[in-house]
C-alpha cells in the first residue's frame, strides 16, 4: 500500500470534507490517524483517504455514526446495514406518501385544522394499528359469528402509497367505525342472518336485488301492483328458504331484515371500503329497498 501520509488538509482537500468534519470523525475514532508529526500534528495513510469516502457516502445514505462505525470497523457488514436502512427508508416513504395524500385530501376540501389534525393521525397509523382500529369494529360485529369469509371481505386495505380519495375514505370509514349506534345497528344485521341460517341460500336483501334488476312500470297502478307482486315472491321465496309459512310472522320477520339492510351507514361503509380497497362501486341498493320496504308495510 502507498506509505504515503497526509495531513487533515491534504484529506480535506482530496474528499471533499471539511477540516472540521474530519477532526470529528478522528477523535470519534471513526477515521483514527495513522501516524503523528514530529509537531505532532496528525497524519493519515491511503486506508484513511478510503475509510472517509466510506464514511461520506455512509452519512449521505441517512445512517448514524454508531452504525457508520460498526461498519468501518467491520463489527456488521456493509450489505447488512444496507438491508436494514432500505427498510426503514421504506417506512419513511410510505410515511411520506400519506402525508402527501392527507395535504392533497385537505387542499381539494378544505378542512379545518381540528379535520385535518384528525386525518394526519388516522393516516399515519401503522398497518397494524389501522388493522387493529377496524379489527375491533369487526369483532363487535362479527365475533362468535363465525362469519370469516364476510369478515375478510369488510375488512379495508390501505395501499401504501394511497391517493388522496383513498386516505379521505379511510379517515370516514374510520370515524362510522367507531360509532357505537352503527357497531350494535351492523351486530343486530349479522345475528339475525347467522339465526336464518340460510347458508349460500340467498337472503332477503339478495331476493329484494333480484326482483330489483327487472324493469319497473312506469304507470301507478301497474307499479303498484308490480310492487304487491314482488312482496309476494320475496316473502314466498324467503318462508320457503327458512321452511316456514309466509304469514304475518314472517312477513314482520322479513320487514325487520331490509330495514336494518337499509340502514344508510351500511351503505356508506360499502362505498367506503370499495375505494379503500380499489374495488369498483357497490350497486346503490338504498332507493330499491326503500320501495321494497314501503310496499311491504303496505301490503
Amino acid at each position: 500500500m502507498d506509505g504515503t501520509l497526509y495531513s487533515i488538509g491534504d484529506l480535506a482537500r482530496r474528499t471533499g470534507l471539511t477540516v472540521k468534519t474530519i477532526r470529528f470523525y478522528s477523535d470519534q475514532g471513526i477515521v483514527p490517524p495513522s501516524d503523528r508529526s514530529p509537531a505532532g500534528y496528525r497524519r493519515y495513510d491511503a486506508a484513511a483517504v478510503a475509510r472517509l469516502d466510506l464514511v461520506r457516502t455512509l452519512r449521505e445514505l441517512g445512517l448514524g455514526l454508531v452504525t457508520i462505525r460498526r461498519v468501518v470497523d467491520r463489527e456488521v457488514s456493509l450489505a447488512e446495514v444496507a438491508a436494514a436502512h432500505a427498510d426503514a427508508l421504506a417506512v419513511q416513504i410510505r410515511t411520506l406518501r400519506q402525508r402527501r395524500a392527507v395535504l392533497t385530501a385537505v387542499a381539494r376540501q378544505g378542512s379545518t385544522p381540528e379535520e385535518m389534525d384528525l386525518m394526519h393521525k388516522l393516516a399515519r397509523l401503522s398497518e397494524d394499528e389501522r388493522r387493529e382500529l377496524i379489527g375491533g369494529f369487526l369483532d363487535a360485529v362479527f365475533g362468535g359469528l363465525e362469519f370469516e369469509g364476510v369478515r375478510r371481505s369488510m375488512t379495508p386495505e390501505l395501499p401504501d402509497d394511497p391517493t388522496a380519495e383513498q386516505v379521505e375514505a379511510w379517515v370516514r370509514l374510520a370515524e362510522l367505525s367507531r360509532d357505537p349506534d352503527f357497531r350494535a345497528s351492523m351486530r343486530r344485521m349479522a345475528q339475525d342472518t347467522r339465526d336464518d341460517g340460510l347458508g349460500l341460500r340467498p337472503g332477503p336483501v339478495a331476493l329484494v336485488r333480484s326482483r330489483a334488476a327487472a324493469p319497473a312500470p312506469t304507470a301507478a297502478p301497474a307499479a303498484s301492483r308490480q310492487a304487491g307482486a314482488d312482496v309476494a315472491a320475496v316473502a314466498a321465496e324467503y318462508a320457503r328458504a327458512l321452511g316456514v309459512p309466509d304469514d304475518a310472522g314472517l312477513r314482520r320477520r322479513l320487514l325487520a331484515r331490509l330495514e336494518a339492510a337499509a340502514d344508510p351507514r351500511r351503505q356508506l361503509y360499502l362505498e367506503l371500503l370499495a375505494v379503500i380497497n380499489g374495488w369498483p362501486a357497490p350497486e346503490p341498493l338504498g332507493p330499491a329497498l326503500d320501495r321494497f320496504i314501503e310496499a311491504l308495510r303496505s301490503a
